[in-house]
């Protein structure tokens, strides 16, 4: 026990070190970063109560406020640095790898269960996930936990625990909409294994627990007839990148199976992720086909490895690694379990076992994302914003970015923390005598080849003919400039 418990302790370290080092300059801070913290210091500043959280990445729907509402006290607590949400998200990455050991210990035994953690404590994917603020990234943690409490809810019989899990998938659900799928994993395995749900009792508990969990944005649909709801589910069931359709079906659950282990648990070594998978799907396979018929948790693994990867063969568009978060920790579950198992079969199964787990572990370290430099996104997002607010004189302002696929919400907060939030240009609908132009247009400049002058970008044409007065460099190889509009040029003499 005493050894357990060191081990265990030496990995939480380990996996704090990796997720809070130097978390300042490694954290992502883009326009989805920029827009949350928005939100949230409008929230704690300006006491504006909000019941939308953020919008998703396709479908054009939103998200409930869950995760704003979350990063608020973290957000205050470091004086609106956008770091403290991100400190949030690393300890929300810490007790996920408990979590996992506490899961692993509990299906499985203490060994896999240290070993899990481990895996998941250096993983490159995952670290580099935890180190920024971001609402997908707390799915790990939400979704785990769900996985546990619908494996106990089959166990004690205790409805109780349905009203604690529809809780729980009320606030994932305001995480990320691939919360459907997760949903749908556990709502098969109840409907084959856990009879005591099938009752108007277990439904109420289930169902009244998720109307709590959801009920800040169950409030907001109410009130405007589920436009988001509506949206979600003709997105499932319609949209071009969605929908029961069979078109590559079988390429695409073949190239999440391979990326599950490949992108979490080896570092992108393909070869050493095909060996995984050889060897722990038909071993997680066998074990759930030998205890058919006995309560064990296999079912719910498999149905969370089988259905989870499946429904992405439904998904028509690219799939990227953060989609996989209401997975996350069971290809590290599997990997461990297979590789302990390993190592009880003899003499030439301990040495492959154990040849495997330090491959792991050493092309995991030497992926780790510290061997790369620090990307100090939030730094030169304060640099950039303090170079345009020194250069306002104090007066109001229309703001504009031009840039590839990033948004303006990380200036855009700095400058409206300090005092100097940019007007924006309504239109002649709105303001039909053009009060929200201001005299001065700043402009960020992210891209190489840039000129604002007659660019087609709303803020810009909004603003009208204009010529640059000033420019200035700023870090990253970004430009800023100052418009101001072409009749108010200096006349020389000569005219």
């Amino acid at each position: 026990m005493k050894k357990e418990k060191i081990i265990l302790l030496f990995i939480l370290l380990l996996a704090a070190f990796l997720r809070l080092y130097k978390i300042q300059g490694y954290l992502t801070f883009l326009g989805d970063e920029g827009r949350d913290v928005l939100v949230v210091k409008r929230l704690l500043l300006d006491h504006k109560l909000t019941l939308l959280g953020p919008t998703a990445s396709v479908g054009g729907f939103f998200l409930g406020p869950f995760y704003y509402y979350l990063i608020a006290p973290f957000l205050w607590l470091f004086g609106m640095n956008p770091i403290g949400p991100a400190v949030m998200v690393a300890l929300f990455g810490v007790a996920t790898v408990w979590l996992i050991y506490f899961v692993g210990k509990r299906f499985f035994d203490v060994p896999t269960g240290l070993l899990a953690a481990g895996l998941y404590a250096i993983s490159p994917v995952v670290i580099t996930y935890s180190h920024s603020s971001w609402n997908p990234n707390l799915m790990p943690f939400f979704s785990l936990l769900i996985i546990w409490f619908a494996w106990q809810a089959t166990q004690k019989k205790d409805l109780k625990l349905l009203g604690l899990i529809g809780f729980l998938f009320g606030l994932a659900l305001q995480l990320h909409y691939l919360t459907v799928f997760l949903m749908v994993i556990v709502g098969i395995y109840w409907l084959f294994f856990g009879q005591q749900c099938n009752n108007w009792r277990a439904y109420f508990w289930l169902v009244g627990g998720f109307a709590i969990g959801w009920s800040p944005f169950l409030a907001f649909e109410l009130r405007h007839n589920f436009p988001n709801f509506r949206s979600l589910v003709d997105f499932l069931l319609h949209g071009e990148e969605t929908g029961f359709v069979w078109k590559n079906f079988l390429p695409t659950i073949g190239n999440v199976s391979l990326r599950l282990f490949e992108r979490l648990v080896v570092a992108n070594q393909k070869v050493l992720a095909e060996i995984l998978l050889l060897l722990t799907l038909p071993l997680a396979g066998y074990q759930w086909v030998k205890q058919k018929g006995r309560q064990t948790f296999w079912p719910l693994l498999g149905l969370w490895l089988v259905l989870g990867i499946g429904l992405f063969g439904f998904y028509q568009d690219s799939i990227y690694d953060y989609y996989f978060g209401f997975m996350f920790p069971l290809p590290f579950l599997l990997t461990a379990f297979a590789l302990v198992r390993l190592a009880k079969k003899g003499r030439l199964g301990c040495l492959v076992a154990w040849s495997l787990g330090l491959l792991i572990i050493f092309v995991n370290w030497q992926a780790n994302p510290f061997y790369r430099s620090p990307n100090y996104q939030l730094r030169q997002a304060e640099q950039i914003s303090r170079i345009v607010y020194d250069n306002t004189s104090g007066q109001p302002f229309n703001f504009a970015l031009i840039t590839g696929q990033n948004s303006d919400h990380a200036y855009r907060y700095f400058l409206e923390l300090w005092g100097a939030r940019p007007v924006t240009i309504e239109g002649l609908l709105v303001d039909p005598e053009r009060r929200t132009v201001t005299d001065q247009l700043l402009v960020v400049c992210e891209v190489d080849d840039c000129h604002p002058l007659g660019h087609s970008l709303w803020e810009i044409a909004g603003f009208g003919r204009a010529e640059i007065v000033d420019q200035w460099s700023a870090p990253g190889g970004i430009t800023v400039m100052r418009l101001i509009h072409w009749e108010a040029r200096s006349e020389s003499p000569e005219d």
